[in-house]
This record gives structure tokens, C-alpha cells and sequence, in this order.
């Protein structure tokens, strides 16, 4: 029983391992900060880096062609190149392009362009993998003014202040003044009506 136990285990398990698996991969050419063309058993594929966004050189975006540079400087310096998939986004995004993790050797491709302040944080649809790696490593590029970073200022954290009970009431008194107005105009109105008709019942007697 435990042996089949083990076994139904190993089969459930199996496809995760094997998608998250790396995969070596030729590097055809570097498009842009974000995107390479690669070539496995002798196919060409663009992959689109998961999970970030770099400046686009298409729209002529501030550091879009530094990012490019500093991505294919980077694959160039390694020897092996591959790609992972997450078992949690799709394999292919709208353009037909593998949406995939990157590594050049043991080096991981998305966190260097973030850490670096070359990309952000972006398309996150699920807890991929790496994610919270990412964030920590945009934080740091964000807190050091990085390259696409270099004019962020952080939002001020505004303080709320205790108000005391009597501001309190205040509030209350402004939020229903025109009810309150309204109200005690109704009932002035009403007292008014009913001495006048008491003066004019007087008046007939």
C-alpha cells in the first residue's frame, strides 16, 4: 500500500517538476530589455521575460536602449543560457512569445534588470515563483533612484490625527447641519402655523 502511495505521489508531482525544469537554450539575439530570440533544436522563438517590463526602444522610452545593452552585455559575459517556465502563468503570451524565467548560468536575468533599475515589476497574475524577489529587489532600485528609478520620489505616509471628542461632535453637528437646519425650520414653521390658527379661531369667537 505505501509502495503504491509513493508512486501516486511521484506521478502527481512529476509535471511540476519537469515544467519547472530549466532548459538550455541558444541566444539568436537580444530585441530589447525584456525580450530575446533564441534558438532550440534548431527553432527560433522570441521569449518574453516573465513577470517584468522594460522601457520600450520602439517608443523611444528614457534607458530603453541601457536595458537592452546592460541584458545582452550580461548574456555575453556567461556561457550557458536558459529558460523555466512557471507552473502558474501561461506558456505563451497574446504575441505567440514563451513567457519564461531567464538565467544566463547561475545568474537570474529578470533580477538583475529590476535590481539594477533597468525593468519593474509588472503583469502579475498569480504568485509566480520568484515573485517576492522581485519586489525586494525593485524596492532596493527604487530606495537607490536606478536608472528608470532616478526621478521616483516616494509617497509620504500621511499621519491621521487623534480628534478629540469635541471635534468629533463638531464633525457630526457640519455632516447633518442642513438636515438639522431644515428640521428645526419644519418646526418653527409648525409652531408658527398653530398660533396663528389659534389666534384666528380667538378672532371668529
Amino acid at each position: 500500500m505505501k509502495k503504491i502511495l509513493i508512486i501516486f505521489i511521484c506521478l502527481i508531482a512529476l509535471p511540476l517538476c519537469v515544467s519547472a525544469k530549466k532548459i538550455k537554450v541558444e541566444l539568436e539575439k537580444c530585441i530589447d530589455g525584456d525580450t530575446i530570440s533564441i534558438k532550440k533544436d534548431e527553432i527560433i522563438t522570441k521569449v518574453r521575460f516573465l513577470a517584468i517590463d522594460a522601457p520600450e526602444i520602439d517608443k523611444d522610452e528614457p534607458y530603453s536602449v541601457e536595458a537592452k545593452d546592460y541584458l545582452c552585455n550580461l548574456i555575453k559575459s556567461g556561457k550557458n543560457l536558459y529558460i523555466e517556465y512557471d507552473n502558474k502563468a501561461d506558456k505563451t503570451d497574446k504575441y505567440d512569445r514563451t513567457l519564461a524565467w531567464v538565467w544566463i548560468d547561475n545568474t537570474f536575468l529578470q533580477g538583475e534588470l529590476v535590481k539594477n533599475g533597468y525593468a519593474k515589476v509588472a503583469y502579475l497574475y498569480d504568485e509566480y515563483k520568484y515573485a517576492s524577489e522581485l519586489k525586494e529587489f525593485e524596492k532596493y532600485a527604487k530606495d537607490e533612484k536606478l536608472n528608470i528609478w532616478s526621478n521616483y520620489v516616494p509617497k509620504q505616509k500621511t499621519k491621521k490625527v487623534k480628534k478629540s471628542k469635541k471635534d468629533e461632535i463638531l464633525d457630526k453637528i457640519n455632516k447633518y447641519y442642513d438636515i438639522i437646519a431644515i428640521t428645526l425650520a419644519l418646526i418653527l414653521a409648525l409652531i408658527t402655523f398653530n398660533i396663528t390658527s389659534k389666534k384666528k379661531n380667538k378672532s371668529h369667537k
